[in-house]
C-alpha cells in the first residue's frame, strides 16, 4: 500500500481477504500485480498508512481512521468479525485524536496525541497488553500504559513494542517465544513490561562492549518490530523519535504560506519550477486541499458538524495574496486545475467529514470573484455541493454558521455576480438550442439554485446575513417578471395545457427586492380583481334588471359606514358580502361626508379603524407596555368573527395597497407565512421574559435546577415533576415560546389568520419575507425628508425658488420628528412611508389664492398641498401647525 503525495491511496498484492480495499465486486481477484487506486477515499486528507497480515488501515490528519481486509479477530476495531473488501470506518477511536497506528499480522495498536495507546484484534499471546489473552473487536486502551506518555508504539507479527520518550523507558508485550521481547526470557507477556536499557548482555563475550558503553549516555531513538524479532536503534545524547509528529517530508502536500512567498518571488514571466508543479497538484486534488489550513494545536482533531477545523481567517489571506500574483501562466494553470481535475473528481459521497473542507476552502479563492468562469469552476462546484446528500449538506450549512458571516456573504455574492454576468451576454433567445445558450441556462438555474439553498441555510439559522443581501434588484431590468410571474401561476393550475419552462424567476423570491415584490403583488391583484369582474358581469348577465348595468360601482367592494359606529357597520357590511367580492377593488363611503374615494377615505378608514379595534379599551389585543406591541388577548371575550373581520380588513389593507399602524411584533407576519416562532420573537414581545429565557439556555454551571427552581407545570403532562436541567433546558423553553405565541392565542389567531387569507391567500404571499410582509403592511420610518422634498412636484406659480416655498421648506425642515409625521399623515393619510422608501412618496404643492387667512390643505388621494400664498414664515409655521392637526374627516373646498 502506498500514500502519494496528491492524498491518493493504491494497493496490490493478495486480494484474499479484501486487503485490497477494491470493493466486493471485485472479489473475484485474488490479486493484483499492478497498483489499483481506491476510489472511494478520494477527498480524505490522509496522513499515514500501515499494513498488517492480511488488513490494511490509513489514519487522516484529523484522527479519522479506515480499515479493510482480514476481520477474523476483529483487528479493523468495528465491532465484528466480519472482513471488509472496502475502506470503513472505526468510529469508536474517531474523538480520541489518534496521531499514529500500526498493524502486526492480526491486531492494530494506536498511539493518541496525549500518549495513550489503545490495542484491538487478536490478543492470543498477549500482544493487546490487556491482561489477557482474549481477542477484542473494539479498540480498547492499554491501562497499564497510562501513567506513561506514549511516544512511540510498534507492532511484530505476535508483539508489541511502546516507548516513553521523557524517560526514556521501553516496554514489550505479547508472543516472546524466540526472546523477540527482550526480557531475557522466552515468555509470553500479556501486558507491557519494563525492558532494561542499554541493552548489553552479562556475559564474557559482551564484556568488552560493556566497557566501551561506559561512559556513553545512550538513548533510545527509534523502535522497531519485525515478524518475530525486534530492535532499537540507539544513540548518545540524542532527542527520541516522536511518532506523533508529523514528519513533512512523508505527508501529502498542502497549501502554505512559505508556497505563497515562492509564488510572490517569481518574476511575471518567469518559467515554473518542480515546486510550482507541486502547487498545481495540490489545486488538482481535494485531499491536498482537505489537509491545508488546519488549526494549530490539534484543534482541528474529532471534526464533527459543530467543528470543521479550519483555519478561515488563514485560507483567506492565502487566497488574498495569490490574487497579487502576476505570473498569469500561474494562474491559468491553477485554474485549469481546478477545472479540469479538481471539481470533477469531487464525490456525490465523499468518505468522511473531513472530506467535506474543500467546500469551505475552496470558495475563498479569487477565482470565484471571475463570473465569467461561471461554466469552468463556479457552476461544477455548485453542482458537486447540490449533490450530495441531505445528511451530508446539513453538516456543511452547520459549518457556515460557525464562520464570520463575511465567508458566507462572499457565496451569496459570488452565485448573485454570476446570474448578473449571465443576464449581460449577448446571447437571444433564438440561439436556445445552441450549446453556449444551454451553458448559459446550466449556469443560471445552478446559481439559483445554489442562491436558495443558502437562502435557506440563512433563514433556519436566524439570518446569518440580513435577508436583504441575497436582493438582485437587477432582475427588474432583465426579467419580465409580470410575465413570469403570471405563467407560473398558470403553469400551477394548468399543469397539462401549460408548456413548463425550465425554471421561474418568481419561484425564487428571495431574489426579489421590496419594489419587485410589489409589482407582483399588483400584478395579483390585478388578477384576483379581473377575475372578480368577470364573475360579477357573469352573474349579471344571469339577472333580468338590466339597469344593473348602469350601476357606477360594478365591480367594486362598496361598503358604507357611519363613522360613530364604525366597527358595527363594518361587520355588517363584511356579513352580507361573498367571499369572491373581498377580491374586487375597495370603496369607502362614509355617511353624510362629501368625499369620493379615490384613495384618501380609504386610508382614512383603515386608520381609524385599526385605532378602534387595537384599543386595549376594546378587549380584543393587549399592549405590552415593556415593547409597546400589541398581541392577541388570550382572555378576550369577543366573539372570533371579530378577529376574522379583522384579518379581512388588514388583508384588504395590503390589497389595495394601504400601509395601516398594525403595532405587532415580527411574531404575527411569521405566523401568518406559516414559520414557526422562537425564543427571539418572545423577546422582541416581552423582553424581561425573553431575557429570562436566554439566560437560561445560557447558563453552563451545574447547579441549574438549584438555581431556577423551574418545572414545565402546564407545559406537558406530568409537568410538575420533571425539573429543568441543561438535557430538557430547550424543551421548555420552546414549550414556552409555543404557549405563549401559539397555544395561548390559537382560537384568536385563527380567527384572524383565516379572515386574512381569505383576502391575502394564494401564491403571491409565499413570495414574501416576514419582515417584508410586515413592511408592505405597517410601512416604514426610516424617513429621509431630503429625498421628500428632493421629489416634490410644483404646480401653476410655484416652484422651488419661489419664496413661500423656501420658507415651507426652512419651517417643515425645523419642525420635530413628531409633527413631520403629522404632516405625512395629514398630506398622505399615513404617517409612514412605502417599504421601499422616501422615493416612492411623491407630495404636489400648488398655491391656494383664497388669501394668507386659510389654512393649507390637502388632498391625500394624490398627495396635493394646496399652500396659500404666505408673506411671512413666522405667519406659514403657525397655519401649518394648526393644519396638520386636521387629520380625520373629508370636506369639499
Amino acid at each position: 500500500m502506498v500514500l502519494t503525495n496528491e492524498g491518493c491511496i493504491a494497493t496490490w498484492g493478495s486480494n484474499s481477504f479484501g486487503q485490497l480495499g477494491i470493493g466486493l465486486d471485485q472479489h473475484l481477484y485474488k490479486y493484483r500485480n499492478q497498483p489499483c487506486f481506491i476510489a472511494c477515499l478520494k477527498g480524505l486528507p490522509i496522513a499515514q498508512v500501515a499494513a498488517g497480515g492480511n488488513h490494511c488501515l490509513i489514519l487522516s490528519k484529523s484522527g479519522a481512521i479506515f480499515g479493510w481486509g482480514r476481520n477474523s479477530f476483529g483487528q479493523l476495531g468495528l465491532n465484528d468479525t466480519i472482513d471488509f473488501h472496502s475502506p470503513n470506518q472505526c468510529r469508536p477511536l474517531r474523538s480520541q485524536r489518534i496521531k499514529y497506528i500500526c498493524c502486526g499480522e492480526n491486531h492494530t495498536a494506536c498511539l493518541t496525541v496525549d500518549g495513550r495507546v489503545f490495542t484491538f484484534g487478536a490478543g492470543t499471546y498477549g500482544q493487546l497488553g490487556h491482561g489477557s489473552c482474549n481477542n477484542e473487536i473494539l479498540p480498547r486502551q492499554v491501562i497499564e500504559l497510562s501513567g506513561s506518555e506514549v511516544s512511540q508504539i510498534a507492532c511484530g507479527r505476535n508483539h508489541t513494542l511502546a516507548l516513553n520518550a521523557k524517560s526514556g523507558r521501553l516496554y514489550a508485550f505479547g508472543l516472546g517465544g524466540v526472546g523477540q521481547l527482550g526480557l531475557s526470557t522466552t515468555d509470553n507477556k500479556n501486558t507491557p513490561v519494563f525492558i532494561p536499557c542499554p541493552f548489553v548482555l552479562k556475559n564474557t563475550q559482551h564484556s568488552l562492549m560493556q566497557e566501551k558503553n561506559q561512559g556513553l549516555n545512550l538513548k533510545v531513538k527509534s523502535i522497531y518490530a519485525g515478524g518475530d524479532h525486534s530492535f532499537v536503534i540507539t544513540q548518545d545524547q540524542c532527542q527520541p523519535e516522536d511518532y506523533r509528529k508529523e514528519d513533512p517530508a512523508r505527508q501529502i502536500l498542502t497549501l502554505t504560506p512559505e508556497r505563497i512567498k515562492m509564488l510572490r518571488s517569481l518574476q511575471k514571466n518567469e518559467t515554473l519550477s518542480d515546486d510550482i508543479n507541486e502547487i498545481i497538484q495540490i489545486f488538482s486534488s481535494a485531499s491536498c486541499l482537505n489537509g491545508s489550513f488546519l488549526l494549530d494545536d490539534d484543534k482541528h482533531y474529532n471534526t464533527t458538524s459543530k467543528k470543521h477545523g479550519v483555519d478561515m481567517i488563514a485560507v483567506r489571506k492565502f487566497f488574498q495574496d495569490l490574487s497579487t500574483i502576476s505570473n498569469v501562466e500561474i494562474i491559468h494553470k491553477i485554474s485549469t486545475a481546478i477545472a479540469q481535475s479538481l471539481c470533477p473528481s469531487l464525490l456525490k459521497s465523499p468518505p468522511d467529514v473531513e472530506a467535506l473542507r474543500i467546500y469551505l476552502i475552496l470558495p475563498e479563492c479569487h477565482l470565484f470573484d471571475q463570473p465569467q468562469l461561471y461554466s469552468s469552476i463556479i457552476c461544477p462546484f455548485a453542482k458537486s455541493l447540490l449533490s450530495l446528500s441531505k445528511v451530508v449538506l446539513d453538516k456543511i450549512n452547520s459549518w457556515w454558521v460557525l464562520n464570520q458571516p463575511s465567508f458566507f456573504n462572499r457565496l451569496v455574492v459570488s452565485y448573485k455576480n454570476v446570474i448578473k454576468y449571465v443576464f449581460h451576454l449577448p446571447v437571444t433567445v433564438h440561439e436556445f438550442s445552441t450549446d453556449e445558450y444551454m451553458t448559459l441556462q446550466f449556469g443560471l438555474l445552478i446559481s439559483l439554485e445554489m442562491l436558495s439553498m443558502l437562502y435557506m441555510i440563512n433563514e433556519a439559522h436566524n439570518q446569518i446575513i440580513p435577508y436583504d443581501k441575497f436582493y438582485l434588484p437587477e432582475l427588474k431590468n432583465s426579467v419580465d417578471i409580470i410575465n413570469d410571474y403570471t405563467t407560473l401561476v398558470q403553469a400551477s393550475v394548468f399543469p397539462n395545457l401549460i408548456k413548463q419552462k425550465a425554471f421561474y424567476f418568481c419561484s425564487y423570491p428571495f431574489l426579489f427586492d421590496a419594489e419587485a415584490k410589489s409589482v407582483l403583488l399588483q400584478t395579483d391583484a390585478a388578477l384576483q380583481r379581473e377575475m372578480a369582474r368577470i364573475r360579477t358581469v357573469q352573474n349579471n348577465l344571469m339577472s333580468f334588471f338590466p339597469l344593473q348595468w348602469f350601476n357606477p360601482n360594478l365591480g367594486c367592494l362598496e361598503l358604507k359606514v357611519n363613522r360613530n359606529t364604525l366597527v358595527e357597520d363594518t361587520l355588517k357590511e363584511l356579513r352580507k358580502t361573498e367571499l369572491t367580492e373581498l377580491k374586487s377593488p375597495l370603496k369607502i363611503v362614509f355617511e353624510d361626508e362629501e368625499a369620493v374615494d379615490i384613495g384618501g377615505v380609504r386610508k382614512e378608514f383603515f386608520m381609524l379603524f385599526i385605532r378602534k379595534l387595537l384599543d386595549p379599551e376594546y378587549g380584543m389585543f393587549k399592549l405590552h407596555e415593556d415593547s409597546n406591541f400589541q398581541w392577541f388577548d388570550p382572555s378576550s371575550s369577543k366573539d372570533s368573527s371579530m378577529f376574522h373581520m379583522f384579518g379581512i380588513i388588514c388583508g384588504l389593507a395590503i390589497y389595495n395597497f394601504i400601509m395601516i399602524n398594525l403595532q405587532f411584533p415580527l411574531a404575527l407576519f411569521k405566523k401568518l407565512l406559516k414559520r414557526p416562532v422562537t425564543l427571539d420573537d418572545l423577546t422582541e414581545l416581552e423582553p424581561v421574559a425573553g431575557r429570562s429565557l436566554q439566560n437560561l439556555l445560557d447558563y453552563d454551571d451545574d447547579d441549574i435546577e438549584e438555581q431556577f427552581l423551574l418545572d414545565f407545570e402546564n407545559l406537558c403532562p406530568d409537568g410538575k415533576s420533571r425539573l429543568v436541567n441543561h438535557t430538557n433546558k430547550e424543551e421548555f423553553i420552546d414549550l414556552h415560546v409555543d404557549k405563549l405565541l401559539n397555544k395561548s392565542v390559537e382560537v384568536q389567531f385563527k380567527a384572524f389568520s383565516e379572515g386574512f387569507h381569505s383576502v391575502c391567500g394564494g401564491k403571491v404571499l409565499d413570495l414574501f419575507h416576514p419582515q417584508e410582509l410586515q413592511a408592505m403592511v405597517v410601512g416604514n420610518e426610516d424617513y429621509d425628508f431630503t429625498e421628500l422634498e428632493k421629489n416634490t412636484e410644483y404646480k401653476l406659480d410655484y416652484h422651488k425658488y419661489h419664496p413661500t416655498i423656501r420658507m415651507f421648506w426652512e419651517v417643515f425642515h425645523s419642525m420635530s420628528m413628531t409633527n413631520k409625521k403629522k404632516f405625512l399623515l395629514f398630506l398622505t393619510g399615513s404617517d409612514r412611508i412605502p417599504v421601499f422608501g422616501m422615493k416612492e412618496v411623491k407630495i404636489i404643492i400648488d398655491p391656494d389664492t383664497r388669501g394668507e387667512q386659510y389654512l393649507p390643505s390637502a388632498h391625500t388621494c394624490f398627495n396635493l398641498l394646496h399652500l396659500p400664498i404666505y408673506k411671512e414664515k413666522s405667519t406659514l409655521q403657525k397655519k401649518l401647525l394648526i393644519a396638520i392637526q386636521q387629520t380625520e374627516g373629508f370636506g369639499m373646498r
